[in-house]
């Protein structure tokens, strides 16, 4: 089965950025998913599923430090892989994004290359 990656941002640009640079992934077997919240997000994971998440540190309502803290602490969800994406790059952002659970963590601006090294080793693809 093609690994679902979930992209979680609040600004569309991003989302639309991301999903663009990995659209050739889609034709080797990779299913990309979106979220503009982190409601959504919890939404979108507890109904797909997703092998990665890429997650937005700043959104409204629910942030992305939030919603790694809530899918890391449920049962079901927590060995699921969380990248943080942040314009942050401090080591104070980086700390807090580990004690809730990241696995990993981009800074923004990032490249298709970050994007696929993470996908890599988080993900089995037949690419």
């Amino acid at each position: 089965m093609a690994p679902k990656i979930l992209i979680v941002d609040d600004e569309a640009y991003i989302r639309l950025l991301i999903e663009q640079a990995l659209e050739d992934l889609e034709d080797g077997g990779v299913q990309l998913l979106t979220a503009d919240d982190g409601q959504e997000a919890l939404e979108t994971i507890r109904t797909e599923k997703p092998d990665l998440v890429f997650l937005d540190v700043m959104m409204p309502r629910l942030d992305g430090y939030q919603t790694c803290a809530l899918l890391k602490h449920h049962q079901v969800f927590r060995r699921t892989p969380v990248v943080m994406l942040s314009s942050k790059d401090g080591l104070f952002d980086r700390a807090r994004g580990r004690v809730v659970g990241a696995d990993n963590y981009i800074t923004k601006p990032f490249t298709r290359d970050e994007l696929l090294t993470v996908i890599d080793q988080y993900c089995d693809r037949q690419a």
